[in-house]
């Protein structure tokens, strides 16, 4: 045995207990005490084993720790094919996440027993595998076809109660310990007598094959471009015609590619840069936070009071007048019942919430004992100085005053207190209680455990947090300010805002940038405009013809007509003549680019302006920007997040574009000093991960 595993008896059953914090991962040690295990219960006299894992979870996945290294004996299917070879009955008691390699363990005992509110899933797509330890065969046997494909393919969770209904377990149980369900579930089959019910000698489902394109190309569509939901689709397929172990050697050799793939690595690479960014960069420790304020009802101010009230947080918002914080209190409450519906809260949950920890004032006042308050007014530096002004006066000694800004100076607004060490950005983006991005501003004067309390309240609320140091926009709003640029300018070069969404949305965003644009408002990009029109380079190549849309009244989806035209015909929009003619009077006429040269300099714009952010201290790392990208600005996962990107796609070509690029518009297309760094020594992004993380 192995301290990870433990083999003990509880009379006539063997209770195999794994016990590797914190969440029991298939290392190199469990898998060796889980092969030990079956072999002591092989020879003992035991009639039956239970296998089941001490605290909070079962089997959670594989191990982290071993991702990219020589996969190390035994290997997981070996494993799991010991367990179900047991010629006596194995009982797998689930509790927690039972996720990716954990539910195949338990694929590979006899049956299954789950505490309410336990969670399955097959996750592998998400990291752009397929699972790889006869998941894609063992699964649709017990759950039939159509279930098993939705399940892998979509990589999901589901909870105890749906997985009864599937048949993917056998017993919801109530209660805390599931070694002692586990315990329960084995006498049961002791005492009727049932013997080994192995899931591979269950009979493949039947396949209707008229359906499968139909199903295929469902599963198609949700994929997005990826190849894992495919190929897993696939494999699921084939394997259901073949005996097991060809089915099984099938689903190995689609894993072994995907682990090969570039998507795989894109998405191995988010997935640690989410963890990355989400550390605290201070050792300090947090303040404590139980009561907070909200200072403005809109839109943002009302995400931000309902996710913090789904986090448990007792909070207080505040709005100019009574009919106002009247209003802001109706669009949380349906906010929370937009959540009930998801199956995110339950309703006496929200009713608790909305009558126990939540109220509104009209007036700062209120604010005096809260531990943290966030401000959302209207993103004007005069307005937020004045409201700072105001809290640094009422809130008491300690407390932490962030403000949500989306671009403003965060020294400018501490100055307005006498307490800038307490005054921290955390920019939340809209809708705030769906969106999980948070960036955390840190100003040259906040403290340490103001920082380290700002990644505790994300971790809290279920956001994935990324510091930022100021300058206008931080990380995202800045890459966006860029991009966005390099779009405009293939406007004005004579590409149609068409072209470039098509081209945008062909490289994996869901939406160009017009479409974003207008489902935004474009009067929100005019004041942006507006408020740097004093500071304008007169070498800047400002999108004229953006001005000249809002100008006309055209909003975007608002007003029925941006970019695009919106109506009960084309309710997602549709190119208008209309719009074309605006933007043709505001611009010379150009020959225009095609699809790759606008899929080019936008992203060269994207990459470039995140290598200044890098050299300028603004970002941390590399991958910090690539969840940013990733969170808030629909970057697809796919590709990993813009710094990734680029290293796969090749900073010297990056750089010898913008070089080339430069020669027409030297003002815009100023290469940053760290990318021609990286491209002239053969450099990449990811050396500046490894350096940080090392």
């Amino acid at each position: 045995m192995t301290d990870a595993v433990s083999y003990a008896r509880n009379g006539e059953i063997a209770v195999i207990t794994v016990d590797s914090p914190p969440v029991n991962a298939l290392s190199a040690a469990v898998r060796q005490g889980l092969v030990t295990a079956m072999e002591r219960f092989a020879a003992d006299d035991a009639q039956a084993a239970v296998l089941c894992c001490a605290g909070r979870t079962f089997i959670a996945g594989a191990d982290i720790s071993e991702f990219g290294k020589p996969p190390q004996p035994p290997l997981l299917p070996e494993v799991i094919g010991l367990i179900e070879a047991a010629s006596r009955p194995v009982i797998a008691a689930l509790h927690g996440t039972v996720l990716g390699g954990g539910l195949e363990v338990a694929l590979g005992a006899h049956g299954r027993v789950a505490l309410a509110g336990t969670r399955l899933g097959l996750p592998e797509v998400t990291l752009g595998l397929l699972p790889g330890a006869g998941g894609t065969q063992r699964l649709p046997r017990l759950t039939g076809l159509e279930s098993a494909v939705d399940l892998i393919t979509s990589g999901r969770q589901i909870s105890a109660e749906d997985a009864l209904g599937l048949g993917l377990i056998d017993t919801v149980a109530e209660g805390g310990d599931p070694c002692a369900a586990g315990i329960a579930e084995a006498r049961h089959w002791i005492a009727e007598g049932r013997g080994p019910r192995p899931v591979s000698a269950l009979p493949a489902p039947a396949i209707d094959v008229p359906a499968l394109p139909a199903l295929r190309a469902k599963v198609e569509k949700a994929a997005k471009g990826q190849p894992a939901p495919l190929r897993a689709f696939d494999t699921i397929i084939g394997g259901m015609a073949l005996p097991l172990a060809e089915g099984m050697a099938l689903e190995r050799a689609a894993f072994v590619d995907l682990m090969a793939s570039p998507e795989r690595a894109a998405l191995i690479h988010a997935f640690f840069a989410e963890r990355a960014a989400a550390r605290p960069p201070t050792d300090a420790k947090p303040r404590p936070v139980a009561r907070i304020g909200v200072v403005g009802g809109g839109t943002m101010g009302q995400g931000i009071a309902a996710s913090a009230l789904s986090a448990g947080l007792d909070v207080t918002l505040i709005e100019r007048d009574p009919a106002a914080a009247d209003r802001a209190a109706k669009g949380i409450a349906a906010m929370q019942d937009g959540a009930v519906k998801r199956g995110k809260l339950t309703a006496a949950a929200r009713e608790r919430m909305l009558a126990e920890q939540f109220r509104t004032a009209a007036g700062l006042d209120a604010l005096s004992e809260v531990d943290l308050v966030i401000e959302a007014v209207f993103e004007a530096m005069d307005v937020k100085r004045a409201v700072f002004a105001d809290l640094d006066r009422i809130c008491r000694p300690g407390a932490i005053l962030a403000t949500n800004t989306s671009y403003l100076d965060l020294n400018a607004i501490a100055a307005a207190t006498s307490r800038p060490q307490d005054v921290i950005g955390l920019h939340f983006f809209s809708p705030a209680n769906v969106m999980r991005l948070l960036e955390i501003v840190v100003a040259d004067a906040t403290a340490e455990d103001v920082t380290s309390t700002a990644f505790a309240l994300a971790k809290r609320m279920g956001k994935i947090a990324v510091r930022s140091g100021v300058c206008d926009g931080f990380i995202g709003n800045r890459m966006l300010s860029a991009y966005r640029t390099a779009a405009d300018h293939a406007v004005l070069d004579g590409a149609s805002p068409y072209d470039v969404d098509r081209a945008i949305t062909g490289f994996g965003f869901a939406m160009g940038p017009y479409q974003v644009g207008d489902l935004a408002g474009l009067d929100i990009g005019y004041a942006n405009r507006r408020r740097l029109d004093a500071s304008r380079d007169p070498r800047e190549r400002p999108p004229i013809f953006a001005d000249r849309l809002v100008e006309a009244g055209r909003l975007g989806r608002k007003s029925g007509g941006g970019y695009y035209r919106y109506d009960a015909e084309a309710p997602n929009g549709r190119p208008d003549p209309e719009a074309e003619a605006i933007i043709d009077a505001s611009r010379p006429p150009k020959p225009g680019l095609d699809a790759d040269q606008i899929r080019a300099r936008y992203m060269a714009a994207m990459v470039n302006e995140g290598a200044k952010i890098l050299d300028e201290g603004i970002a941390a790392r590399p991958g910090d920007i690539d969840a940013v990208l990733l969170h808030g600005y629909g970057f697809p996962r796919h590709k990993g997040g813009p710094m990734h990107w680029a290293d796969a796609y090749g900073l010297e070509r990056i750089a010898q574009d913008i070089r080339s690029y430069a020669q027409d518009d030297p003002y815009f297309w100023q290469l940053s000093p760290l990318l021609a760094r990286l491209a002239d020594s053969g450099g990449r992004f990811a050396d500046l991960d490894r350096k940080d993380t090392a």
